[in-house]
């Protein structure tokens, strides 16, 4: 996948936050101040200040002229990855956002799935928007309709393989054979079809898992009697996260949710607890000591957060169990360097490590004006 997109910058904590209501408020607080007070609330950096214009996000409604002149209306929220399976929402106006990346939002699209993370990767349908490592795009173009991979790779794997392989088999395969080496993420391509089926197989199950039921799949779910469920509700603000081994027992102050297998409590990205993680996350966002917009968040724990939490822990849980299974996965014979290169497909050309053309694609830039790319 030789295109690689660096991470957005987002420049102020406060455009992103778990809930669209909490984004709402920062953006009506934000809009309603004046002068000084206003200079503030926004946080200037060297890149983003009131005062700046910037051209719309590509696929977004929003005003494109300075915000200290005009703020125009509340761009609505997208959903986003700010971290290891922690689905957030963000602003996407760019007069906000230091370095938001336009080359990523016009390949956004319903059949993109972007490749993110280090040093075990992970596929997402939403566009990452935290410190996730460089950004793999399976498409270079919206719709699907040119993959980011070496060119001439799908035509020698159809070839040596003996069948049809499309971009999503080949990010299938990453996700099953992949592993870290001494020059960074190393992929395996097989030589053997048998080989190449079996990690198929066990990539496309890695691939659903990871996805969450985006672009029009099922959720994952676990068998009936591993599925966690609310033993009690919420009613409080959590003032922390337990675990218990013996009863799988999740709880966050007084809500309970169970059964939780060990595998999801103990699931590590980062080389942190995705659940503890995701926890603290929340916690983040209501603060109301925080100088800034940053003490706007929800006074009660939002109910939607809980059926979050279920749908993470059974990705997690799923995931676990998916685990032994991926680490015990072999190759098997590999197609030799020699041939990747005879074939032209190593080392890619300059142009597939570039965002591809977009002069079909009109986008308002600073101040309204039409921008020419």
């Amino acid at each position: 996948m030789p295109w690689a997109v660096g991470g957005l910058r987002l420049g102020r904590a406060w455009v992103a936050a778990p809930d669209p209501a909490t984004l709402r408020a920062r953006w009506t607080a934000l809009a309603g101040a004046e002068g000084a007070e206003r200079e503030r609330l926004f946080r200037p950096s060297r890149s983003r200040t009131p005062s700046a214009g910037a051209a719309a996000l590509p696929g977004q409604r929003s005003a494109t002229a300075r915000f200290a002149d005009e703020p125009g209306p509340f761009p609505e929220p997208v959903r986003v990855l700010r971290a290891a399976f922690d689905e957030q929402w963000l602003l996407p106006d760019q007069r906000l956002i230091d370095s938001a990346r336009p080359e990523l939002w016009r390949v956004r699209d319903e059949q993109q799935v972007f490749l993110v993370g280090a040093p075990q990767p992970l596929a997402t349908a939403h566009l990452p928007a935290g410190r996730l490592g460089r950004i793999r795009p399976l498409h270079r173009r919206p719709g699907g309709a040119e993959p980011n991979l070496a060119p001439g790779l799908l035509p020698l794997l159809g070839s040596r393989l003996g069948g049809w392989v499309t971009p999503e088999d080949v990010l299938c395969w990453i996700l099953a054979a992949g592993r870290p080496g001494p020059r960074g993420y190393e992929v395996p391509l097989a030589a053997d079809p048998e080989r190449w089926r079996a990690g198929l197989e066990l990539g496309h199950r890695l691939l659903s898992v990871q996805l969450r039921g985006a672009r029009g799949g099922e959720p994952p779910r676990l068998p009936g009697g591993r599925r966690p469920y609310v033993r009690a509700a919420v009613t409080a603000w959590p003032d922390g996260l337990a675990y218990d081994p013996e009863s799988e027992t999740l709880t966050l102050g007084d809500g309970v949710v169970a059964p939780v297998p060990a595998g999801a409590w103990e699931y590590e990205a980062q080389g942190v607890r995705v659940l503890e993680a995701w926890f603290a996350a929340r916690g983040a966002h209501r603060d109301p000591g925080a100088p800034g917009l940053e003490a706007l968040g929800p006074d009660r724990w939002p109910q939607a957060w809980t059926s979050e939490l279920l749908a993470l822990v059974t990705t997690l849980a799923l995931l676990a169990d998916l685990a032994p299974e991926r680490a015990a996965f072999s190759p098997g014979p590999l197609l030799p360097g020699a041939e990747l290169a005879a074939a032209g497909v190593l080392p890619p050309p300059r142009w597939a490590r570039r965002p591809a053309s977009v002069l079909d694609h009109e986008e308002e830039g600073p101040g309204g004006q039409f921008a020419l790319l």
